[in-house]
């Protein structure tokens, strides 16, 4: 499982942020891309939007990995 943080003056990250942060895309692109294919799933249900907002105790699963969202 890969742990991604939120910044400390921030309340959440961006969906294709932290795919981005986790180093599961190489850009912006890849990650839209990734989202609008429906490969990605936010806690268990499959999420289209970029910009979803993850919140502490999120878990992202895209390509066989695991995110959790850490504040």
């Amino acid at each position: 499982m890969i742990t991604v943080n939120i910044r400390e003056e921030d309340e959440f990250i961006k969906l294709g942020q932290a795919l981005k942060k986790a180093s599961l895309v190489g850009s912006g692109v890849e990650a839209k891309m990734v989202i609008q294919d429906g490969l990605v799933q936010v806690n268990g249900e499959v999420e289209f939007q970029r910009g979803k907002k993850l919140h502490d105790g999120d878990v992202v699963s895209y390509n066989g990995e695991t995110i959790q969202i850490v504040k």
